[in-house]
């Protein structure tokens, strides 16, 4: 069969790590993938489309092979996975001598998206309740104050309109207000939403495609607070809801309030500046929107 890259894949690899980088790995790929299953003796049964954003996920009878170039350090989910142990997230099976990761096989088709939404959040409330736990000693995740620091140069430098620098400047502040009075160092998920926990067999839901970091679970939580925004914002009473949705998921997680509204604003609007950058508007109109309400 063939191991061409869906699309999704294509271009969130380019966003994030350059088109150099990422047409060269995605170059390599088909015969990667090829040479991964043979080594490993396992038969290919289809490629997930739209897959992920990071790696190619193959799967394999009664397994799910994921691919990733070593520039989207899989070499830290494989970390992550392994330390949960099968605790709230997909079990790590394996490694294959190219790097590839051996997973657990759950239902792809069938995450929390597919309930309704309030069910939805009290599903993911306690499925990322589990994922947060003590890092191992000597670990080798960069922290939330390490990554945010990053993203926040690319906002620093962007330019946009009168309302949106002000929006960009609200998120930086909030940020290093959060970032000086953290005390809290848990293994993060880092990319925690309801299409990130698909159905099992061993257990109803479990997380998958973590972007592993450690730090507080404000910060985990945040990504999950705007999950399905384009109903938000198509929503008469949007603003308000997105406000209930903070104060729900940070009381029924023992979360501070606040701390989840900065984190929240700093991510969407980050996520806002790069899909402008990237030249998503739709997204990112949504996502700054959104950002606003806050």
């Amino acid at each position: 069969m063939g191991f061409e890259p869906p699309q999704r894949l294509v271009r969130a690899l380019g966003e994030t790590y350059g088109d150099a980088a990422a047409a060269e790995w995605l170059g390599k790929l088909p015969a990667l993938a090829r040479d991964t299953l043979e080594h490993a003796g396992l038969a290919a049964e289809r490629v997930m489309a739209p897959g992920g954003r990071s790696s190619l996920v193959v799967l394999v009878p009664d397994a799910v092979v994921k691919i990733a170039p070593p520039f989207a350090r899989p070499d830290l989910e494989r970390d992550a996975l392994a330390h949960w142990n099968g605790w709230g997230a997909a079990r790590l099976l394996g490694e294959t001598e190219e790097g590839a990761l051996l997973l657990e096989r759950l239902h792809p088709e069938v995450s929390l998206r597919s309930l309704p939404e309030a069910k939805a959040l009290l599903e993911a409330a306690g499925t990322v309740r589990r994922l947060w736990v003590e890092p191992a000693a000597g670990h080798g995740f960069e922290s939330v104050a390490e990554r945010t620091a990053r993203q926040a140069e690319g906002m620093a430098a962007y330019g946009g309109d009168e309302e949106l620098r002000e929006l960009v400047g609200a998120a930086l502040a909030a940020r290093e207000e959060l970032v000086a009075g953290s005390d809290e160092t848990f293994l993060l998920h880092g990319n925690f939403r309801q299409g990130k926990v698909l159905a099992g067999d061993r257990t109803p839901w479990l997380a998958v495609g973590p972007e592993a970091l450690v730090g507080e679970r404000a910060y985990d939580l945040a990504r999950l607070v705007r999950d399905r925004v384009e109903d938000l914002v198509a929503a008469s009473a949007g603003a308000s809801a997105a406000r209930r949705r903070v104060n729900k998921l940070a009381d029924s997680l023992e979360v501070d309030r606040e701390r989840l509204r900065g984190w929240t604003l700093f991510r969407a609007v980050e996520s806002g500046t790069r899909a402008l950058t990237a030249g998503r508007r739709a997204d990112a109109e949504l996502l700054l929107e959104f950002a606003g309400w806050l």
